[in-house]
């Protein structure tokens, strides 16, 4: 009889694991990509209405907005991407394996 030990209790099927790494293969990365082409696309229009407009001052205006907005966009993606990857490489994780409840790590010495 281990008193001591820790009891692990584990669901018939599919893990919880398993399930938040289908979300995040399925929904979550996806959605990420779609959010950045995006910004990109709001950005490159904001664009092609400002060269386009060039006699009209209202028109370059909302074009100029566009780009910045587009702008503002990119950089908070691109910083929470190099915030995640700065924890990541500053607690040495290369890579978490979700379904098998593990996390690759460098040595850190």
């Amino acid at each position: 009889m281990d008193l001591f030990s820790t009891k692990i209790a584990y669901a018939a099927g599919t893990s919880v694991d398993d399930f938040i790494h289908k979300v995040d293969a399925s929904i979550i990365n996806p959605l990420i990509y779609l959010l950045f082409a995006l910004a990109i696309l709001f950005f490159l229009y904001g664009v092609l209405e400002f060269l386009l407009n060039q006699e009209n001052e209202e028109k370059k205006t909302t074009g100029k907005s566009h780009m910045v907005w587009g702008i503002i966009g990119i950089t908070i993606m691109l910083g929470v991407w190099a915030i995640m990857g700065l924890i990541l490489n500053t607690l040495g994780i290369n890579y978490i394996h979700p379904q098998q409840g593990t996390v690759d790590s460098q040595s850190i010495k």
